[in-house]
C-alpha cells in the first residue's frame, strides 16, 4: 500500500519537477558553468562577487522553473495586463523616478526597481498577443498599430536615458513584427527611413552618447581618456591568441586595464584567458542556444507561441551579438550584458524568465500531442 502511495505521489509531482527542455537546459547550464569559471578570475579583486553570481543563478533558476509551469494560454491572457503595468511604471519613472548616476531609471516602492526590464518580455508578449488576435486578418494598418505599441515604451525608456535597454526592447518588438509577416519592401523602406533620420537622431542624442559613437569611430583620438577602455578591451581579446594566456593569467584583467570586467566586458576576460579556441567553444554554445530556441518556435502549436518563442530566441541572439561586438570595438558601448555570463541580478532574472517561457512552450506542445 505504501509503495502504491509513493508511486502515486511521484506521478503527481513528476509534471511539476520534470519541466525543463533537456537540450535547452544543458546549453544554459554549460554557459552558467563557463560564467562561474570566468567570474572566479574576473572577480578575484571583488569580494563576494562569485557568491553573488551563484545567488543570481539560483534566482534565475527558480524564475525559469516557475515560468516553465505557466501554460502559453495563461501567458496570452496576461500579455495585456503586463504590458499595461509596464508602461504605467515607465510613466511613473518619468514623473518621479529615482535618479542615479545622472539617469532616471528606477522607481522606489520600498526598494528600487527598474521597470524598463519588464518590457524586454512584456513587449514581445503584447505584440504576439496582438498578432494572434489578428490571425488571418493582418493588414498594413495592423503593423502601424503594432509599431505604435512598440514606440511608446521605447520612447519612455530612451527619455530616462537608457540607450542599451531601449535598443533591446525595440529589437524584441521588431522581431515579433517581422515574424508576423512584415514584407521585405516595408523592411527596406524602414531601413531607408532610418538612415535618412540619422541626422535627427544625432541631434537628439545626449552628449555622452555622441561621445561613445565618436570613440567607436576613432578610439585612438583620446587613447588615455574616452578611448582607453575600448582600446584595452581589444588588446585583451587580441592578446589571447589561439589558446589564451591561461585561466587566472590574464594580464589585462588582473592589472585592472579592462573596465567593468565582471559585467559588460566579461567577454574580454574570457577571450584573453581562453583565446580563439575558447571563443569558438563559447560561440558554439550560443549557436546551440539560438538553434534550439528556433526549433521550439518552429514547432509551437499556435501563432502566439511561435511569435513569442521566436522573439525571445532572437533576444538571446541580440544580447550576445551586441555585447561581443561592443567589447570588440565594432559597436558603441551601450551597456548590454553577455547572456548567462555577465554579473547582474536583473539581467539573469530576465534571461531566466525568457528561457522558462521557451521551455513552457515546448513542454505544453508535448502535453497537447500526448
Amino acid at each position: 500500500m505504501r509503495i502504491n502511495e509513493r508511486r502515486s505521489l511521484w506521478r503527481r509531482a513528476k509534471p511539476y519537477l520534470l519541466v525543463f527542455d533537456a537540450p535547452l537546459a544543458m546549453v544554459i547550464f554549460l554557459l552558467l558553468g563557463t560564467s562561474l569559471v570566468t567570474m572566479y578570475s574576473a572577480g578575484a579583486d571583488f569580494p563576494g562577487r562569485i557568491e553573488g553570481q551563484l545567488r543570481n543563478m539560483m534566482i534565475a533558476f527558480v524564475v525559469m522553473w516557475l515560468a516553465a509551469q505557466v501554460p502559453p494560454q495563461t501567458l496570452m491572457r496576461l500579455a495585456v495586463p503586463i504590458y499595461t503595468v509596464g508602461v504605467t511604471l515607465l510613466i511613473a519613472v518619468f514623473l518621479f523616478g529615482v535618479i542615479k548616476k545622472g539617469a532616471r531609471r528606477w522607481l522606489h516602492i520600498g526598494f528600487d526597481i527598474q521597470p524598463s526590464e519588464i518590457m524586454k518580455i512584456a513587449m514581445p508578449l503584447m505584440l504576439a498577443w496582438y498578432f494572434h488576435q489578428k490571425a488571418g486578418l493582418v493588414r498594413w494598418h495592423s503593423f502601424i498599430i503594432a509599431t505604435v505599441l512598440l514606440a511608446v515604451p521605447v520612447g519612455l525608456i530612451q527619455l530616462q536615458p537608457d540607450l542599451g535597454t531601449s535598443l533591446l526592447v525595440l529589437a524584441s518588438g521588431f522581431y515579433v513584427i517581422f515574424l508576423a509577416g512584415l514584407s521585405w519592401k516595408a523592411l527596406i523602406g524602414l531601413f531607408v527611413a532610418g538612415a535618412a533620420s540619422l541626422p535627427v537622431a544625432w541631434s537628439l542624442m545626449h552628449d555622452y552618447q555622441r561621445e561613445r559613437v565618436m570613440t567607436l569611430i576613432d578610439p585612438n583620438a583620446d587613447p588615455l581618456g574616452k578611448g582607453f577602455h575600448i582600446i584595452q578591451s581589444v588588446i585583451a581579446i587580441g592578446s589571447g591568441g589561439l589558446s589564451g594566456k591561461g585561466w587566472m593569467k590574464g594580464t589585462q584583467a588582473h592589472l585592472e586595464f579592462i573596465p567593468e570586467r565582471t559585467t559588460d566586458f566579461i567577454f574580454s576576460v574570457f577571450a584573453e584567458e581562453f583565446g580563439l579556441m575558447g571563443f569558438l567553444g563559447l560561440l558554439l554554445l550560443y549557436l546551440l542556444l539560438i538553434g534550439r530556441g528556433l526549433m521550439i518556435a518552429a514547432n509551437a502549436p499556435t501563432l502566439f507561441a511561435r511569435l513569442l518563442a521566436g522573439a525571445i530566441t532572437m533576444i538571446f541572439f541580440t544580447y550576445a551579438f551586441v555585447n561581443m561586438s561592443m567589447v570588440s570595438g565594432i559597436l558603441p558601448v551601450v551597456g548590454v550584458p553577455l547572456p548567462f555570463m555577465s554579473y547582474g541580478g536583473t539581467a539573469f532574472v530576465t534571461l531566466g524568465l525568457g528561457a522558462g517561457i521557451l521551455m513552457s512552450i515546448q513542454r505544453h506542445r508535448k502535453l497537447v500531442q500526448t
